[in-house]
C-alpha cells in the first residue's frame, strides 16, 4: 500500500530508531546502557506524585484550551525567580509538551515553504515538526572545534530573505550543552527587529547550568517583547517526561490569539498531568539544586572517562545533560549498530544517538554521537568502558585499522 509523499520525506528518530536492536540485545541477556535518550532516572518530586495519588475529581473532564488557570498562575511565581515578573497568566499557553509548542509556533507563524533559521546541530525532532508545517529549516552551522558557540550574526543575516519568519534556538542546548550568552541573545534580537522576524527560544533546560555559569532567559529582554516566544516544559526539570506538559510564553497577544485556533482544535492539554505539574512547582528549591548538582557530577564522570579514550574528542558541555562527541570511526550509526548487535563487555553494551540527523546540512556529523548523561555514575563508568573496548574491536574488525 502506498503511503503519502509527505510521510516518506520524514526522518525516523536517531534517538529511538535503534530501539529494536537494543531489545534484541536485551533478549540475549545483555545489559543495554541507554545514553541515547534524555530520560532521567532521578525521582519526580514527591509533591507531583502525591497530587496524582490524591486526585479526587469524579470526572476527568475537558479543560480549557489554553491550560488550567491554577497552573499558569503558579508558573508566574516560578518565572519570578529568574527576574521575569512583568507577565500574567494570559501570556502563557499550556501545551502537550514542548513538542506541541514548537508545532504551534511553526503552524501559527509560517505558511507552507516559509523558512526558519536554526543553529545546527539541533534537537533532531525539530525537523519533523518543521516538515509537518511544510516549513524549511535554514541551518547556520556551529562547530565542535570552538565548543559549538553561536555562529556569527552575519552568518544568520546571510540566511534571511522574504520567506524567513524567525530564528529558533535551544538554550541550554540539546544536543551540544552550549548556553547562549546575554550578548548573543541581544545581538540576535536586534537582528530580528531589523528584519521584523521572531526569536523563538526553547528554554526547557534553563536550570541546568554548570561550573557557575548563569542563564539568561529571552523573556528578560523587555525591549523586544513583541517578537519573543519562549518554549518551556516540565519534562526534564522535574523528571516527568511522560506527563507531556509544556508551555508557550510570550507577550505577543496576536500570536497567542492565533495559536489558540490550534489549541482549541486539539481541545485541551492533559488534565491530570497539569495537576501534577502545578504541584511540582511547590517542590522545595533543594529539589532542583540537588538535581543540578547530580547532573554536574554525572557530566564530569562520563566526559572525563570518555576523554581518556584515544581518538575521542568532546567539548565540556556547559548545560543541559547532553554532549556531542567526535568518535574515531567511519560512521557513528554503523558503530552504534555494531555495539548493539555484535558487542558486549562485562555483559553490557551502550546505546547512543548517532549525530548525523541532528544536522540539516548533509555530510555533517557522520562520525559524531550524542550522549545523554542521565544515569547513575556506576552505569556511566561501565558505559565508558564498553565504548573504549567496543572502539578497539570495531576499528580492528570493521575498519581494519
Amino acid at each position: 500500500m502506498k503511503m503519502s509523499n509527505r510521510i516518506s520525506g520524514f526522518q525516523t528518530s536517531p534517538i529511538r530508531r535503534l530501539v529494536p536492536f537494543s531489545r534484541e540485545a536485551e533478549k540475549k541477556g545483555t545489559k543495554v546502557i541507554h545514553l541515547n535518550i534524555g530520560q532521567p532516572d532521578i525521582q519526580t518530586p514527591r509533591e507531583a506524585i502525591e497530587a496524582i495519588q490524591n486526585y479526587d475529581r469524579k470526572i476527568i473532564e475537558y479543560g480549557i484550551s489554553e491550560g488550567d488557570v491554577e497552573l499558569r498562575r503558579a508558573m508566574l511565581n516560578y518565572y519570578s525567580k529568574f527576574g521575569i515578573k512583568d507577565i500574567s497568566e494570559d501570556n502563557i499557553m499550556i501545551t502537550t509538551g514542548g513538542s506541541e509548542a514548537l508545532q504551534f509556533v511553526f503552524l501559527t507563524l509560517c505558511d507552507p515553504y516559509d523558512e526558519f533559521i536554526i543553529p545546527e546541530p539541533y534537537y533532531t525532532n525539530v525537523a519533523t515538526f518543521a516538515n509537518v508545517a511544510m516549513v524549511k529549516l535554514k541551518p547556520v552551522t556551529s562547530s565542535s572545534s570552538n565548543g559549538f558557540i553561536l555562529p556569527s550574526i552575519d552568518a544568520f543575516e546571510d540566511k534571511i530573505n522574504k520567506k524567513t519568519m524567525g530564528i529558533l534556538l535551544c538554550s541550554p542546548n540539546n544536543p551540544t550543552g552550549h548556553i547562549y550568552t546575554t550578548e548573543e541573545l541581544e545581538a540576535l534580537l536586534a537582528l530580528c527587529e531589523k528584519h521584523d522576524i521572531f526569536l523563538v527560544v526553547d528554554e526547557v533546560y534553563r536550570e541546568f547550568c554548570y561550573d557557575g555559569k548563569t542563564f539568561t532567559s529571552v523573556l528578560n529582554f523587555e525591549k523586544y517583547q513583541d517578537r519573543i516566544i519562549c518554549i518551556d516544559s516540565f519534562s526534564k526539570r522535574f523528571s516527568m517526561c511522560g506527563a507531556r506538559v509544556g508551555a508557550i510564553v510570550t507577550k505577543n497577544m496576536e500570536f497567542l490569539e492565533n495559536a489558540m485556533k490550534m489549541a482549541q482544535a486539539r481541545l485541551c492539554p492533559p488534565n491530570v498531568e497539569q495537576v501534577a505539574a502545578a504541584a511540582a512547582l511547590n517542590a522545595p528549591d533543594e529539589y532542583i539544586e540537588g538535581v543540578v548538582a547530580e547532573y554536574e557530577r554525572r557530566r564530569n564522570v562520563l566526559v572525563g572517562a570518555l576523554q581518556k579514550i584515544e581518538g575521542v574528542r568532546i567539548n565540556m558541555p556547559k548545560g543541559a545533560f547532553y554532549f556531542i562527541a567526535d568518535l574515531p570511526v567511519d560512521d557513528a550509526e554503523k558503530f552504534a549498530l555494531f555495539m548493539l548487535r555484535d558487542f558486549s563487555y562485562k555483559g553490557a553494551t551502550v546505546m547512543f544517538a548517532p549525530a548525523e540527523d541532528f544536522y540539516w546540512s548533509s555530510g555533517l556529523g557522520k562520525s559524531q554521537a550524542r550522549f545523554a548523561y542521565v544515569l547513575n555514575e556506576e552505569d556511566l563508568l561501565l558505559a565508558a568502558e564498553c565504548i573504549k573496548e567496543g572502539l578497539k574491536v570495531y576499528r580492528k574488525k570493521v575498519m581494519h585499522l
